[in-house]
């Protein structure tokens, strides 16, 4: 079984990232094996309804100069998915979006392609804003017929300098349970 994470945050190896491998030290405790791909500085850019996905049926993007079908590819191999953005104006980055966006086209128009994979958000915050920046997360998960686990709290920690979030006590115990807890429910649908 594989997870793959995909670090929205502009800044590799920041408090986003710290979170993700969080999760990971879960999983790979359990024997899943884990991949997180950094958006930042990765060519990418969001929808442009051209609809050419729906001609194609050939599970990518149309747009094929940028990154995100790589993205696609992992995602389409992956048996769970992790989506970590940190809250920029309490919402996700822009590069995030683009990936909602176009992998959530490319799987609806392809029979629902994510669907019953085990997916889900972290998300870093400094302050506040951040439970809608996780429900934002969570919307392609539900709308693609995902399953999401759960934590004692929601998946999110707090701190703005890179390396703050581990600091957050309570965060990291977050971390520590939702990589459990999607570790458990992964086995149990493999059975």
């Amino acid at each position: 079984m594989k997870v793959v994470a995909f670090n929205g945050s502009a800044r590799k190896g920041g408090n986003t990232a710290d979170m993700i491998k969080r999760v990971f030290v879960k999983l790979e405790a359990q024997g899943i094996e884990t991949e997180m791909i950094e958006l930042a500085g990765k060519k990418m850019h969001g929808c442009i309804a051209c609809y050419k996905c729906a001609e194609n049926k050939d599970r990518r993007c149309a747009v094929k100069n940028d990154f995100l079908n790589e993205c696609i590819a992992a995602m389409e191999t992956a048996d769970g998915i992790i989506l970590g953005s940190p809250t920029y104006f309490a919402t996700i980055t822009t590069e995030m979006s683009a990936l909602i966006d176009r992998a959530g086209m490319v799987s609806l128009v392809n029979g629902g392609m994510l669907a019953r994979k085990v997916g889900a958000a972290v998300v870093a915050a400094r302050r506040g804003g951040a439970m809608q920046t996780f429900n934002t997360l969570n919307s392609l998960f539900f709308i693609q017929q995902m399953i999401v686990p759960g934590s004692r709290y929601w998946n999110m920690g707090f701190g703005r300098e890179t390396g703050e979030v581990l600091k957050d006590e309570e965060g990291m115990l977050t971390m520590d349970i939702l990589g459990d807890n999607m570790a458990w429910l992964m086995k149990k649908l493999q059975d």
